[in-house]
């Protein structure tokens, strides 16, 4: 499986992961991209991409993607807030279907009206 690490990611995280084949946004030359562009570029190359930002399933519609994104879900997006979610993310990792949207890790904040 080819994960794609959003800017956002520290890259650090590449290490973690060690089975899967993953690069960064900045080693496929694709910082500074909008969402849109990042996602149909990362289409073509690749099955998943991780972010910690929470609106990008909701930017875009993945429905007709191959491309899934996993959003981390953690205090920060430091490495080590992001480290505990590795078994979590893995394990959604292996039951990704093409084309879907999940988040690892804390629950979304409610939002408070």
């Amino acid at each position: 499986m080819r994960i794609l690490l959003d800017e956002c990611v520290p890259r650090g995280l590449k290490r973690e992961l060690p089975e899967y084949e993953a690069s960064t946004v900045p080693e496929m030359g694709w910082a500074g991209k909008t969402n849109g562009e990042l996602l149909a570029l990362a289409e073509e190359e690749f099955d998943a991409l991780l972010t910690v930002d929470q609106n990008v399933p909701f930017q875009q519609n993945l429905s007709l993607s191959r491309l899934s994104v996993v959003t981390l879900r953690a205090k920060s997006s430091d490495i080590d807030d992001l480290r505990p979610l590795i078994p979590q993310l893995k394990l959604a990792l292996s039951n990704l279907q093409a084309g879907s949207t999940i988040s690892v890790g804390l629950p979304s904040k409610a939002k408070l009206s």
